[in-house]
């Protein structure tokens, strides 16, 4: 372990003797698990979580990642177990009170293909959106900038105005690795943005959050979590039954510029995935999609 992450360095060191003492766990079990554990230290230093403060929310924000990253259903299964250990044995050695991965899901394996969402419905989460609430003109601009760029939920929360070239028609995120990248923004994000923009200058601004893009009712920026649970009442108020979050939008994006024809390497860059092997799941959302067409519509399998 490095300094890096203070905190957390001597509580992997004692849970790794746990899973060789008590738990007589092979060598190669043994790293598997706490090379997991280093990692998702990691992130909680980061998000400046120690610990106690952890809760259900938190993981699965992680979860969340991890899926976005297109790790496989297995290895995210496997990752899913090893923070289940870890916690299990956190509150086992009295380190926190409460254990908040007992809740937390385990990925189904085999196949997986994320969820996608078609235009048509992806117009009706936007016009599920009460007219009349005074968030109204954000949550649009929030599905359109997800939908239109293919952001990452991460990304979109910490949006900067300054960022933002509405008249070229593009904006700069910082991606995973606090790489910065170039992505196209469509006329109707553009617009939806603009007209977020104008309403936003009327309301209250915490101190820190002057750049930030959305923002909730206090003027502080809105949470991953928040963004989730937003699109995930818009989904039901629309009556769509698909199990969706901020990710689908992205997924979403990705397929609909695949199907339309755009080479694979410019949704990677879009994307910003560091692999195409990450990109070409699309390809068999795609190829999925083929088949089920010819077997709804091709006239041999009709009897």
């Amino acid at each position: 372990m490095t300094n890096a992450l203070p905190d957390y360095s001597d509580l992997i060191d004692s849970y790794d003797a746990h899973l060789l003492l008590e738990r007589g766990l092979s060598d190669n079990t043994r790293e598997a698990y706490t090379s997991d554990i280093r990692r998702l230290a990691e992130y909680l230093e980061a998000e400046a979580l120690t610990p106690e403060n952890v809760n259900i929310s938190h993981l699965r924000a992680y979860c969340a990642d991890l899926y976005d990253l297109g790790i496989s259903p297995r290895s995210q299964a496997r990752i899913v177990s090893s923070i289940k250990s870890f916690f299990r044995y956190l509150r086992f050695s009295g380190t926190i009170p409460l254990n908040p991965t007992e809740l937390l899901e385990t990925p189904r394996t085999g196949l997986h293909l994320p969820e996608v969402l078609t235009v048509a419905e992806i117009d009706s989460l936007i016009s599920a959106i009460p007219a009349d609430s005074a968030e109204a003109v954000r949550n649009q601009a929030i599905i359109e900038t997800l939908y239109s760029c293919g952001l990452r939920v991460s990304e979109l929360v910490n949006l900067e105005i300054p960022r933002l070239y509405l008249e070229e028609g593009y904006l700069i995120v910082t991606g995973k690795g606090s790489k910065e990248r170039l992505v196209p923004v469509s006329p109707p994000a553009i617009a939806a943005i603009s007209a977020y923009i104008d309403e936003r200058r009327f309301a209250p601004v915490k101190p820190g959050e002057e750049a930030i893009l959305f923002l909730n009712r206090r003027g502080s920026r809105l949470t991953r979590q928040m963004i989730f649970t937003i699109i995930r009442r818009l989904a039901a108020d629309a009556g769509i039954r698909k199990t969706i979050s901020p990710h689908t939008l992205r997924h979403s994006f990705a397929t609909h510029l695949l199907e339309g024809g755009a080479n694979l390497r410019a949704i990677q860059q879009m994307l910003g995935h560091e692999s195409i092997a990450t990109t070409e799941i699309y390809i068999h959302i795609d190829r999925t999609r083929l088949r089920q067409e010819i077997l709804s519509h091709h006239p041999r399998n009709h009897r």
